[in-house]
């Protein structure tokens, strides 16, 4: 070991020697009206955070009355799958029916919460779009995914609930025919 080495190891030691003697002399010197001020305080802290628990209401009532849902949209709403989301990275979703709006869904991932409309896109997928226009749930028939609407980026992806869990395992038993197999090109395909 070089002689630069050995010097600076000695400089920490006695560096971090004297930081553990100071604490500790500081400590044994403070006032026990200090202590007591100090163990007072969370106590006091305790109490508020209990009673501004005791007065949220539920998540339900926070939201403000949205539009009335039309008919497409309770339509939409019959689409929609109600429950716990299995997503990647041991991420989940729950979705549940909004109380204080018909029509409405409350769609939770982690401490966030949105309420969300359904609406049928063309092809069939059921959208959840955010009133406040942030995020967007789109459900398909085997998976499900999150976005950002402002960003355009997957907040979660992979997302499965039960019933599509069933309908993935019945494609992987029952694979739909391709459109490719049709009679006229396999008499194309047939060798001449």
């Amino acid at each position: 070991m070089s002689l630069h080495n050995q010097r600076t190891r000695r400089i920490r030691t006695a560096a971090i020697t004297v930081g553990i003697l100071l604490g500790m002399t500081a400590g044994a010197f403070s006032s026990p009206a200090h202590a007591a001020t100090e163990t007072a305080a969370p106590a006091v802290a305790k109490k508020k955070i209990r009673a501004k628990l005791a007065k949220k209401a539920p998540v339900a009532e926070k939201f403000v009355p949205l539009p009335e849902a039309s008919a497409e949209q309770l339509d939409a709403a019959k689409r929609v799958l109600i429950g716990r989301y299995e997503c990647e990275f041991g991420k989940k979703l729950l979705i549940d029916v909004n109380d204080t709006n018909r029509g409405y869904f409350n769609l939770r991932q982690g401490k966030d919460v949105w309420v969300v409309k359904p609406v049928v896109s063309s092809t069939g997928a059921v959208r959840l779009e955010d009133s406040k226009d942030a995020v967007l749930l789109i459900q398909i028939l085997t998976k499900s995914m999150l976005m950002n609407v402002k960003t355009g980026h997957r907040l979660v992806d992979g997302c499965v609930h039960e019933v599509q869990r069933a309908a993935e395992e019945e494609l992987r038993k029952n694979p739909p025919k391709s459109v490719f197999d049709t009679p006229a090109a396999e008499a194309a395909s047939a060798p001449k």
